[in-house]
């Protein structure tokens, strides 16, 4: 990663304020590079829509900016923000304690920045009968109290339950709000990512599984309504907000204040929607206590 001049960031309140005054102290040089790590579900697609239009819009300016990103899970991009790896940790996950303690040991002081609002999609394979589900079936079918689809449909078989890996935001945070901290079916079998869980349950007529929105319309599948809701719903019961983290102690070149300014920014909230996430704006009705300015 290259070597980043000295430079802080503002306390979180101050972020948009002071992003400007920073950014003009210390110009940012001809070339920079940004690196972001952590979530499928904000890497997969939005990260690199954001990426296309952040480079386009300094290119128009006559400057250049780089990035390198890694999409293998919210847990690898905090820990590689703690280890000084990363400019900034994509997470579809709040921190959990662990990271706390062991980022506060190390003197980092870590701060989230919630972009967006994401609906934990519930899909199957467009032949399944089911229409919708309770979030007590939820819950049975992805902690194997239900293993056969004769429990809930007129259709039986054995369900085949796809889930993502351990190191996914999506899984730590599925498992909290859909399974109430139960373990998962010792049967589901783990995947890395959301396309490979969509194209799983296309493939499968009996399998189920769950991706974040953007990955709702791959072919082949369809959402059920979970307690009579889309997740595209403000009172879906599987809604998460979604955050870039960074380390305000560390020292970044002015693009990376840069970049998530633009994140924030009209046209940045313009590409979080055009990939079917909900922008910052709605937390401020979904999430009050985490509302952006």
């Amino acid at each position: 990663m290259k070597p980043h001049r000295h430079r802080r960031f503002p306390p979180p309140g101050l972020l948009l304020l002071g992003a400007a005054l920073l950014t003009a102290a210390i110009p940012a040089s001809a070339s920079d590079k940004i690196v972001v790590k952590g979530s499928d579900t904000l890497g997969a697609r939005l990260m690199p829509r954001l990426k296309e239009e952040f480079i386009a819009m300094k290119k128009a300016r006559g400057e250049e900016v780089t990035f390198e990103i890694a999409a293998e899970g919210s847990r690898t991009g905090i820990t590689a923000l703690i280890d000084g790896k990363a400019d900034l940790a994509m997470s579809s996950r709040r921190l959990q304690s662990g990271e706390l303690s062991t980022a506060r040991a190390r003197g980092v002081n870590l701060k989230a920045i919630p972009v967006g609002v994401d609906g934990i999609a519930v899909i199957v394979n467009a032949d399944n009968p089911v229409e919708q589900l309770s979030p007590r079936q939820v819950e049975m079918i992805f902690t194997g109290d239900i293993d056969d689809w004769s429990g809930i449909s007129p259709v039986s078989g054995r369900i085949s339950t796809y889930t993502r890996s351990t190191s996914s935001g999506t899984y730590s945070l599925f498992q909290t709000l859909a399974l109430h901290r139960r373990d998962y079916s010792d049967f589901s079998l783990k995947l890395a990512g959301n396309e490979q869980v969509a194209a799983e349950v296309a493939a499968n007529p009996r399998a189920i599984g769950y991706v974040g929105l953007a990955f709702s319309h791959t072919p082949g599948v369809k959402v059920l309504p979970v307690d009579g809701k889309l997740p595209s719903s403000e009172d879906y019961p599987l809604a998460r907000p979604l955050y870039f983290y960074v380390n305000v102690n560390a020292t970044h070149t002015p693009v990376v204040q840069e970049f998530i300014d633009f994140i924030l920014s009209p046209e940045g909230q313009a590409v979080v929607e055009s990939v079917d996430f909900l922008p910052a704006s709605r937390l401020k009705e979904m999430y009050p206590e985490l509302a952006v300015d």
